[in-house]
């Protein structure tokens, strides 16, 4: 009996240790030999190009075989999906994650700091406040508030408990209680003696301290090492290059007003000229700009693309196969519109389906105003700008033909043999789609069927010609 008794001492001997040994990762770091960090901040809008921002960091860290990674934050929150992201990517990392809260970790940036092994926080520093809104700052349904719950729960519960030692007795407890951490979320949940009912909790750092959510006060990163136990350390910042910059700047709102403006623009001055010219190149380009920053950021999902290209094809369907302009050029247009409208649509939470409050339409409502405005802007500023920049006494003037073709000098806009013919036979040289080419007395002319459409080779007659174009019916 007493045999068993000594084993069964032996394994919670080693348990208390394992456990400890869990909590203090940067102290068994520390020694003789100098430890590597791996830094990197979130001091933004948790959104796509934060998880990218951690996804390279953390790929970083692994290469260089950093034995400790510090995150530098101050963040108000964003979005849920991102949040989610990277909370599993830090769970998941093998080495010890520690976090300096510098001011706050509010909402999505609560759940991240809660992800890592140690907390640090700077004097007058928050966390907590992590109740899922929208953009107006209003609470989404509970369906949303209960996946935020179950993660703030899980995240902590994944830290394991800690053995405490009270009167000769060893009992373990949560090293972060979940409940206290899901109290960060759902103003009903009630910790005696911590959380009120109808109140979100949020910590101070002191407050954080004493209740197990935060390792230490530190005014700096030196301090965050040193109460960490590393004395001896080299510190490896990530540093954006050139594309992550170029990344940014094109996915900023304002440039992605303009992006939006010239896909219009091009689009429509395209539809006023024949042939491929500058506008459409233009539109393209601006496309390419516009999608592809934001597909990388993960912003953008193939769908919105696959919409926005299908758009396109079916303009340049409607200006090169069917000529005039119908279903498949409203169409294009529509598809364009749908690409870009969705794709500006922010991603809060995960949303299947309508949601109850209506807030998804508001959204689609509000991005889809934001295209059709920057359509008409592109409109009018490029009718300004051709008038600016292409008058005769301008930069560009010698590029614009400023020549009038007198009716005096012999010059008329339409031919006057078109007005003796009506009454004359011929064929249709292409298909009437209304538009076309028929062929009289060996001559082409440009054609429109006055009923239907007209195959081509069938017998037309000209019913009459009005400002320089042909009227025609199919000759029974």
């Amino acid at each position: 009996m007493k045999r068993y008794i000594i084993i069964l001492v032996c394994l919670l001997s080693v348990a208390g240790a394992s456990g400890s040994a869990f909590y203090n990762t940067a102290d068994s770091i520390a020694g003789d030999e100098e430890t590597l960090v791996y830094k990197f901040d979130i001091k933004k809008m948790i959104a796509a190009p934060v998880w990218r921002t951690t996804k390279k960091s953390l790929a970083a860290a692994r290469e260089m075989e950093a034995d400790i990674v510090l995150i530098h934050m101050n963040t108000y929150g964003g979005q849920v999906d991102m949040a989610d992201s990277i909370r599993t990517a830090l769970l998941n990392f093998p080495q010890p994650v520690l976090v300096f809260i510098d001011n706050q970790a509010i909402s999505a940036g609560a759940l991240i700091s809660i992800a890592c092994d140690s907390i640090y926080m700077r004097p007058g520093s928050s966390i907590g406040a992590a109740t899922v809104v929208n953009q107006t700052g209003e609470q989404v349904p509970d369906k949303y508030q209960s996946f935020m719950r179950g993660m703030m729960r899980s995240t902590s519960e994944a830290h394991g408990k800690k053995p405490v030692v009270k009167d000769g007795d060893t009992t373990y407890v949560w090293h972060r209680d979940p409940r206290i951490a899901e109290s960060m979320v759902d103003p009903k949940v009630y910790v005696e003696g911590v959380s009120d009912t109808g109140n979100v909790l949020t910590l101070t750092t002191d407050e954080a301290i004493n209740l197990g959510f935060c390792e230490g006060k530190a005014t700096n990163i030196d301090e965050v090492l040193a109460m960490a136990g590393i004395e001896e350390y080299t510190i490896e910042e990530f540093r954006p290059g050139g594309t992550e910059k170029i990344i940014q700047f094109l996915i900023n709102p304002a440039v992605s007003g303009i992006l939006i403006m010239l896909i219009i623009g091009g689009l429509y001055f395209e539809l006023q000229s024949p042939g491929i010219g500058f506008p459409i190149l233009a539109s393209i380009l601006a496309a390419i700009l516009y999608f592809a920053p934001l597909y990388l950021e993960g912003l953008e999902a193939n769908w919105q693309i696959a919409v926005f290209i299908a758009g396109i094809i079916l303009i340049l369907v409607e200006l090169f196969a069917i000529p005039g302009f119908g279903v498949a050029g409203v169409l294009g247009i529509a598809g364009i519109v749908t690409g870009l409208t969705f794709t500006m649509i922010d991603k809060i939470t995960f949303e299947f389906g309508p949601s109850p409050d209506g807030q998804g339409m508001k959204e689609a409502m509000a991005s889809f105003a934001i295209v059709i405005v920057s359509m008409f802007a592109s409109f009018i500023l490029s009718l300004w700008l051709s008038k600016k920049l292409f008058a005769p006494n301008r930069l560009f003037g010698k590029l614009a033909l400023q020549k009038i073709q007198d009716i005096n000098e012999g010059y008329i806009s339409f031919e006057k043999r078109q007005k003796s013919m009506v009454g004359a036979k011929g064929k249709a040289y292409t298909v009437l789609r209304p538009s076309g080419k028929v062929i009289i007395e060996g001559e082409i002319y440009d054609a429109r069927s006055d009923i239907g459409f007209i195959e081509k080779d069938a017998d037309i007659r000209v019913i009459r010609d009005e400002t320089g174009q042909l009227y025609v019916l199919k000759d029974e």
